[in-house]
């Protein structure tokens, strides 16, 4: 169920940052209201959960995001209804997204900052070398990288790990002379310190529907 007070929390984010609501918790419905309220964005981090919701919410003006961990062998399925995919890890599902997308791609390269073994995403050490190989792929467009801090850190330690994605995004365009405009980081419960440190995108889900 959204808040009775969303368009009052949406005043709270700046402009020029984008909401994209995490509707895994929420039906189609509540998704309505969101639209209503102004929020055009809406993220989706399971490929049948995806597939079932755009098919119902064909009507609305959408700009879908596909926030999970995309298996290679479930990409032909959403590849061309998806308008973002912020967790590009893998050269291999960059080749498979290149053959079969009618257009380029809007992506976001997952960066694991904190190297934690149970988060996908490249290592942070290896972002740079790793957007260079996705020049080869011409329906790749990467727009910007995307994490997820460590849970239930400190306030400043947050701030630290959303500042490294940052600084790790200038060294990248200097040295690969590109422009990566956003920076997708923070989450219903870290949000405010990721737009702190520069955030352009936040994935926000529960704090929109009255879960926390």
């Amino acid at each position: 169920m959204v808040r009775k007070d969303i368009k009052d929390f949406i005043k709270t984010i700046p402009n020029d940052v984008t909401i994209v609501a995490a509707s895994k918790y929420v039906d189609t419905n509540d998704i309505k209201i969101l639209i209503e309220s102004g929020i055009k964005d809406i993220g989706e981090n399971r490929v049948d959960s995806f597939l079932n919701k755009y098919e119902l919410l064909k009507d609305q003006n959408i700009r879908w995001h596909f926030i999970g961990h995309l298996q290679r062998n479930k990409c032909l399925k959403i590849v061309d209804k998806i308008d973002y995919l912020e967790s590009l890890d893998s050269l291999d599902l960059a080749k498979i997204i290149n053959s079969h997308r009618l257009s380029p791609l809007k992506c976001f390269v997952e960066v694991s900052i904190n190297l934690e073994e149970n988060k996908d995403g490249v290592p942070y050490y290896q972002a740079k070398e790793f957007i260079k190989g996705l020049k080869q792929y011409p329906n790749i467009e990467v727009v910007g990288l995307m994490m997820m801090a460590i849970r239930h850190s400190e306030d400043e330690s947050l701030r630290e790990q959303f500042a490294k994605l940052r600084i790790l995004r200038d060294e990248i365009e200097k040295e690969l002379n590109i422009e990566l405009p956003y920076l997708s980081m923070g989450m219903s419960e870290d949000y405010k310190e990721a737009l702190l440190e520069g955030a352009t995108h936040i994935r926000l889900g529960r704090i929109l529907f009255d879960l926390i």
